[in-house]
């Protein structure tokens, strides 16, 4: 069972529902044939906060589309949370312009593509990026949505 808490750190317009979140992320699961119990925290902020976190964590002083932060508990403990996922509404919504895709199809693809990172995937060695995306284009599919990584390869 996915317990999720969206927060929404602002005065947003053209944010997906909640419902929206809920099965992105229960996709993600269900690709990873994930059944415990999950806690996980979506924020969805406005640039300076993204741009703060962003500087602090990854040394990177602007806003980025997603950051992930997995929970890391103490040895020997089993705890349900996830971790949390911080999303710059602005920075999604520029993305999506600036590559031709539909919003809600971006939306998607930075919830599923964050909650993989929370779940140990990355994108730094050539042989990790084609396994995540890969894993995130078959999760995309089930809702319809093309393949976000085309426009990369033009």
């Amino acid at each position: 069972m996915l317990d999720l808490d969206l927060q929404i750190a602002g005065e947003f317009s053209s944010i997906p529902q909640f419902e929206q979140f809920e099965k992105w992320v229960v996709a993600v699961l269900d690709a990873e044939s994930i059944t415990r119990d999950i806690e996980l925290t979506i924020r969805l902020v406005e640039n300076t906060e993204s741009q703060s976190l962003n500087a602090q964590y990854r040394g990177k002083d602007k806003p980025t589309n997603v950051l992930s932060f997995p929970f890391e508990g103490p040895a020997g403990i089993e705890l349900p949370l996830l971790g949390d996922l911080i999303i710059s509404v602005e920075v999604v919504k520029q993305e999506a312009i600036a590559q031709d895709k539909p919003l809600e199809a971006h939306w998607a693809h930075m919830v599923i593509h964050g909650c993989l990172h929370l779940l140990g995937y990355d994108h730094i060695e050539e042989h990790e990026a084609e396994q995540m995306e890969q894993k995130e284009r078959d999760i995309l599919a089930c809702f319809s949505i093309v393949d976000p990584y085309l426009h990369d390869e033009l």
